[in-house]
């Protein structure tokens, strides 16, 4: 084990056992970082990558370890990079999307996979919609959860005021210092206030928020979990082509406070080959609300590839 996987492995205990669901951690370079992976289910499996988003981390996708790795998929599940046990560069460039969709591709080399069902929510669905977009072999399918095609989103926000008044957190992230003295305020209050205020009722409970807590106290990671939005907003990128190949899920949950659900639809249109589901009663946090469903989409789309 090296100096950095030991460091990285004291920062938290939030792993599989720890939680009660199967597989294994592992610490894998993809590149010029070491991301900490949960990898579960049988090796000759078709891979499945599962991509968090924002404030999670790899345990945002706990329900789905056992399911799928049960119907028989290499489940593979990265903190992703900044993020809770993986490595957590300083600078706000490192967090560019083109470095967050290569950590990707370098996960896939570091497993000797060619190409993988890839599925994200949140920023992980921005991180995989980029993959989609500039390296589609790496893709079997690809499944985007709550968060609109780069090009569907940077039109609302230029031509939908509702859209932009949304989104105004994102403003608020790039002050320096700022949102990690104000997250840390009062045990990590407003994180769970804002995932409690935004999700149906009973979503998270309390042994899901100390897992948060822990995972956002490790030293480094809030701040650069608030990275994300500091480098995209300083390089403001375009993605270099805006078709969609790989067979692309857009599996939306209509309550979500933070995107129109107009942008589900606009999204599906970029995608050569598209499938969109809504859930009318689901909330930006619906993999967490009807993970069943969500389980059945996914599965769906891994066997049918439409």
């Amino acid at each position: 084990m090296t100096a950095l996987e030991t460091r990285l492995r004291r920062a938290s205990d939030v792993t599989p056992s720890h939680v009660g669901v199967p597989g294994e951690s592992r610490f894998l370079d993809v590149g010029d970082v070491t991301l900490h992976t949960v990898v579960a289910g049988p090796e000759d499996g078709e891979p499945v990558v599962l991509l968090h988003g924002f404030p999670e981390f790899w345990y945002g996708w706990h329900e789905y370890l056992e399911p799928l790795s049960e119907a028989g998929y290499r489940v593979i599940v990265p903190d992703q990079r900044g993020y809770h046990r993986s490595e957590k560069p300083a600078a706000v460039s490192a967090y560019h999307p083109d470095r967050l969709a290569a950590d990707v591709s370098g996960l896939l080399d570091a497993l000797e996979v060619e190409a993988a069902h890839v599925v994200g929510h949140d920023w992980g669905a921005l991180v995989a919609w980029w993959l989609g977009l500039h390296d589609p072999d790496r893709i079997r399918t690809l499944s985007v959860l709550n968060v609109p095609h780069p090009s569907a989103f940077r039109r609302a926000l230029t031509r939908d005021p509702r859209q932009l008044l949304k989104s105004w957190y994102a403003g608020f992230f790039q002050l320096p210092r700022v949102p990690e003295l104000v997250a840390r305020a009062g045990n990590w209050r407003v994180l769970t206030d804002v995932l409690e205020r935004t999700s149906r009722p009973e979503t998270f409970d309390c042994g899901d928020f100390e897992r948060y807590r822990t995972a956002w106290a490790v030293d480094g990671a809030y701040r650069s979990m608030v990275n994300w939005y500091r480098a995209i907003a300083r390089a403001n990128p375009t993605p270099r082509t805006t078709r969609v190949t790989p067979p692309t899920l857009v599996l939306w949950g209509a309550q979500d406070d933070f995107l129109q659900e107009s942008l589900a639809a606009d999204s599906a249109a970029y995608c050569a080959q598209s499938r969109l589901v809504v859930l009318d009663d689901a909330t930006h946090w619906l993999h967490h609300e009807e993970p069943a469903r969500v389980s059945d989409e996914l599965t769906r789309q891994f066997q049918s590839g439409v």
